[in-house]
């Protein structure tokens, strides 16, 4: 489970320190890939095993499903960090979330998200501003 909130920088080749607490979680690898609200997301190798067969069951004939499929998978990259714990972001993944120096590691449950912090101020002060209307909707999944 990923959970808590990491303010980092991008180095001018384009690297990250992973934050100590995830380190562990991720030993084995990991894979980033394009996420919603053109922010990051980053599984640990279970989770994206977990996530890939649920994109494999979606039906090729359906367009909507064959576009979900190649956003998420056409820009997975299979990751790991150095012994410093620098994680390399491709040129593609950093253009797609407009990362350029300072970015905000935030833990979403089955994965993380790596954003631009700016972007990540502003999405936050979003969910603050309507969490309540948020909440309400939840009881339609059984929260």
């Amino acid at each position: 489970m990923f959970n808590g909130e990491y303010a980092h920088t991008i180095d001018d080749k384009g690297r990250f320190t992973m934050p100590t607490k995830l380190r562990d979680a991720l030993r084995d690898g990991f894979y980033i890939t394009r996420g919603l609200d053109n922010c990051l997301y980053m599984y640990d190798s279970e989770q994206w095993k977990v996530f890939e067969a649920k994109l494999a069951t979606l039906p090729t004939t359906n367009k909507s499903a064959r576009d979900f499929v190649r956003f998420f998978v056409s820009g997975a990259v299979d990751s790991t960090y150095d012994k410093q714990g620098r994680v390399l972001l491709p040129p593609n993944l950093r253009e797609y979330a407009k990362l350029d120096k300072d970015i905000i590691i935030a833990g979403a449950g089955t994965h993380a998200e790596i954003w631009n912090a700016a972007a990540w101020n502003e999405k936050q002060k979003e969910l603050v501003g309507n969490i309540d209307n948020v909440a309400e909707q939840m009881s339609d999944f059984g929260i």
